[in-house]
């Protein structure tokens, strides 16, 4: 039988999907109805792996242990004071009356389990009943804590680098302490100039004091400098150090000969130094930036023997010699700028060079530590409040890098693990809109499906959760150690 076109029908398209099922977008306008009656809803969700860190790290035991509080309190035990006061900063809430705007968060009155915060002036008395050995004590805490992050993160450094440098705070007012020196953004004003030291291949703060505004000395340096080589975490083989002009003296190169710590600092300008650099064998300097390069051995007045000094010189152009000043800058002459080291280390020329300039991270992480963890607030004008607040701060700044430790990639490389700033820890993990829900007398956290970090928010609870302690410490729970 044949058929013609008209009597053949065309098999019907099977359905690929049904358009009622699709999402549709919601609208929000003027018009959108609000209210304020959602319970236990928080901005700060990210604070839940802190919270966890410090648990199985033992923090409130060690602190307990190691800070000497005489205090009677009775909003709160004082541990609870001093941990509310480090994540206020780590949130970024670094003045002690913003501590209102977290009195009745869900997520840090449950870290801390209280109804709600005290009153400020009650955080302001208990900071100003702490004595300045407190100070102290919190960088002892911090330095137990390190090693404990180290045996946990599989931080396996055989080497390690400090930074050591100085910042200056300008105060206004009458605060203890506060001269006027050396300022160069604010002359005149008074201020403080602490002095920090950081591990360059954790960005880790491992020792610092809050000083007054004068320069520091040859023997404060010097007992700064082994504060922090004496902290060094277990394992650490090998030592080296970094510092600018202002570390320039005979103290500090013999708190680093001490140690056993290769060093390199920069040298200041004397007379007989540049008689020395003019007198200097130059030759060119294919492998650095500068013009020509030369080494000899020197040493200055006042100090116990002869070291080997380094210096790469810039020739200047016509305009700069003709525009030259009878007073002149650190290490120029009519002729050239120079750059002058000072080390006990072998190697050539260009590699020290390179290896002075990664120093510039340092600069970095105080001014991190300055802008985000709340360094430069100073709270009072009473010196052993500032002192102790000064430590508190570090304290949350170190937070930041111990979670980073815990949360970076399967790598083996020190260089190869990046640095994330605390500003934007607080973007990526902090700031995290959750919900605190109870039921049957259980707990939880529950955060939106539209986290573009949950991946990598969900590795770093797995890690931390798995953390225990054996005999020989802590049990680390990253797979791969990290070694330089």
């Amino acid at each position: 039988m044949v058929m013609s076109e008209k009597q053949r029908s065309a098999k019907k398209p099977a359905k690929q999907g049904s358009g009622e099922d699709a999402p549709k977008p919601i609208k929000i306008g003027a018009s959108t109805p609000y209210d304020f009656d959602s319970k236990n809803l928080t901005a700060y969700g990210g604070l839940l792996p802190v919270a966890t860190m410090l648990e199985k790290l033992k923090f409130r035991q060690l602190v307990e242990q190691t800070l000497t509080v005489k205090r009677e309190t009775r909003a709160m035990p004082w541990y609870q004071f001093v941990l509310s006061m480090v994540l206020a900063l780590y949130v970024g809430f670094s003045r002690l009356h913003h501590l209102r705007f977290l009195a009745r968060e869900p997520m840090l009155v449950g870290i801390l389990e209280v109804l709600a915060l005290p009153r400020q002036c009650t955080f302001w008395r208990f900071l100003a009943s702490l004595h300045l050995t407190v100070a102290q004590q919190i960088v002892e805490v911090q330095r137990q804590m390190r090693q404990r992050v180290w045996e946990a993160a599989n931080v396996k450094l055989k080497s390690v680098t400090f930074d050591t440098d100085t910042t200056v705070h300008t105060v206004y007012g009458k605060q203890m302490g506060a001269r006027r020196s050396y300022n160069p953004k604010n002359k005149g004003k008074k201020s403080f100039q602490p002095l920090l030291t950081f591990i360059a291949e954790t960005r880790e703060f491992v020792g610092g004091e809050l000083r007054n505004g004068d320069r520091p000395t040859g023997k404060q340096i010097a007992k700064h400098l082994e504060s922090v080589m004496s902290t060094v975490p277990k394992g650490v083989k090998v030592n080296y150090g970094r510092a600018d002009c202002g570390f320039y003296c005979w103290e500090a190169v013999e708190a680093y000969e001490k140690y056993g710590c290769q060093f390199i600092v920069v040298a200041k300008k004397t007379a007989r130094l540049l008689e020395e650099l003019k007198a200097a064998h130059w030759k060119r300097s294919p492998r650095t930036d500068a013009d020509e390069q030369c080494e000899f051995w020197y040493q200055p007045t006042g100090w116990g023997r002869a070291y080997r000094f380094i210096a790469l010189r810039y020739k200047k152009e016509r305009e700069d010699q003709e525009q030259e000043s009878e007073q002149y800058q650190l290490f120029e002459t009519s002729e050239y700028n120079y750059r002058v080291f000072v080390t006990n280390m072998d190697a050539p020329i260009d590699a020290l060079v390179w290896f002075y300039r990664q120093r510039a991270s340092a600069e970095n992480l105080i001014k991190e530590a300055n802008n985000d963890a709340g360094l430069a607030a100073h709270p009072s004008k009473r010196w052993a409040m500032n002192c102790v607040h000064f430590q508190l701060a570090m304290l949350a700044y170190n937070l930041n890098c111990w979670l980073v430790l815990f949360n970076r990639e399967k790598t083996a490389d020190a260089a190869e693990v990046k640095h994330v700033q605390l500003s934007t820890t607080r973007l990526r993990f902090l700031f995290l809109a959750a919900k605190i829900w109870c039921h049957s007398g259980r707990v939880g956290v529950s955060y939106s499906d539209h986290y573009e970090e949950k991946g990598i928010f969900q590795r770093l609870m797995d890690r931390l959760r798995t953390i225990k302690k054996d005999d020989n410490g802590f049990v680390p729970v990253v797979p791969q150690a990290l070694r330089c």
